[in-house]
């Protein structure tokens, strides 16, 4: 099956036949759909046709960016101060439309209370809905309750645990981990562990 340079097809012919009429009008014959039957090829120009993919390829990662994922790590025992703060960087990051993988981690003798954990858990999605939703239910894996946030689309996010005239956190580094290391050494340095 051959078709033309208009998109038309021309029906089915011979290898020769198509060959000769590409030439004729100026253009090369590609083959389309080689699994086919009958086989489908088209005539054109090769070499605009590369530069049209080429550009349509560019023109697609123009448009997509890599998207980023930042961690937040929680403990059962979290202060409201502390929870505040978290709150804010995941919104920060979610507005940026960064991922966000919330871990809740146990320790100790925490493993027998992971009621608690799930409920804090379920309480940081129900305050994170205005900007993001939970890809699955929190999942327990190891020690730790994992769950992914992603930020909803740009005109759907709301703020409410951050200001627009508030400074945003620095783009490069990972700031969730910092964050949550300091919290756990204050929280720690105040109960006395």
């Amino acid at each position: 099956m051959v078709i033309g340079p208009d998109s038309k097809p021309m029906g089915v012919m011979t290898l020769n036949e198509a060959l000769a009429n590409a030439r004729r009008l100026g253009h090369d014959l590609v083959e389309i759909s080689p699994n086919a039957n009958p086989p489908v090829c088209k005539i054109l120009d090769y070499g605009k046709y590369r530069y049209e993919l080429a550009k349509k390829d560019r023109e697609a990662r123009k448009n997509t960016f890599a998207t980023k994922v930042k961690e937040l790590k929680f403990h059962i025992n979290i202060d409201e101060h502390d929870y505040g703060v978290k709150m804010r960087h995941a919104e920060q990051f979610m507005l940026k439309g960064m991922k966000v993988k919330l871990l809740m981690v146990f320790r100790g003798r925490e493993m027998m209370h992971q009621d608690i954990g799930v409920n804090l858990m379920k309480r940081i999605r129900a305050d994170l809905i205005h900007i993001g939703a939970a890809d699955a239910e929190p999942k327990m894996i190891g020690k730790s309750i994992n769950m992914m946030l992603t930020p909803n689309p740009v005109q759907k996010r709301v703020r409410k645990w951050t200001r627009e005239d508030e400074p945003e956190l620095a783009e490069e580094g990972d700031e969730g981990d910092e964050e949550s290391a300091s919290s756990e050494d204050a929280q720690a340095s105040t109960n006395g562990n």
